[in-house]
């Protein structure tokens, strides 16, 4: 059962990121302000469906943003990702040229593939650096 608790808290903590990013957000609230509120939503969400185990752990993962967020830490953590994410585009533009000058059609596919998944990536980061 102890493996089940730290398995469970991460289960949550990832799927915290995405509905974090999609919530909707009061106007003129952003960074950590914006955070906060997401989390809040989804807290009463959890409330009102009656799933205890995730509203548990959103009420912790507010706490931590309470004690731990601040508007200079998210954007420098945002600015990284788009860092990584413009490093993947080029790192991906680099393999689909390999690709292209071997001939592979396959591997030519799964390339372009797999750049156009890094270029969302890397618009995604840069809509988060805008909030």
């Amino acid at each position: 059962m102890k493996l089940l608790s730290p398995l469970a808290l991460f289960t949550v903590c990832s799927l915290l990121a995405t509905p974090l990013l999609a919530a909707e957000q009061q106007p003129g609230l952003t960074g950590c302000a914006a955070k906060k509120q997401a989390i809040s939503e989804q807290i009463e969400q959890a409330r009102a469906h009656g799933n205890s185990n995730q509203q548990a752990g959103l009420e912790k993962a507010l706490s931590e943003v309470t004690e731990h967020c601040t508007d200079a830490s998210l954007r420098k953590e945002r600015e990284q990702k788009v860092l990584d994410a413009r490093h993947e585009v080029n790192q991906r533009t680099k393999d689909l040229d390999k690709a292209m000058k071997k001939g592979d059609a396959e591997k030519i596919n799964k390339r372009k593939d797999k750049l156009a998944e890094s270029k969302q990536e890397l618009q995604d980061a840069l809509k988060e650096l805008e909030k």
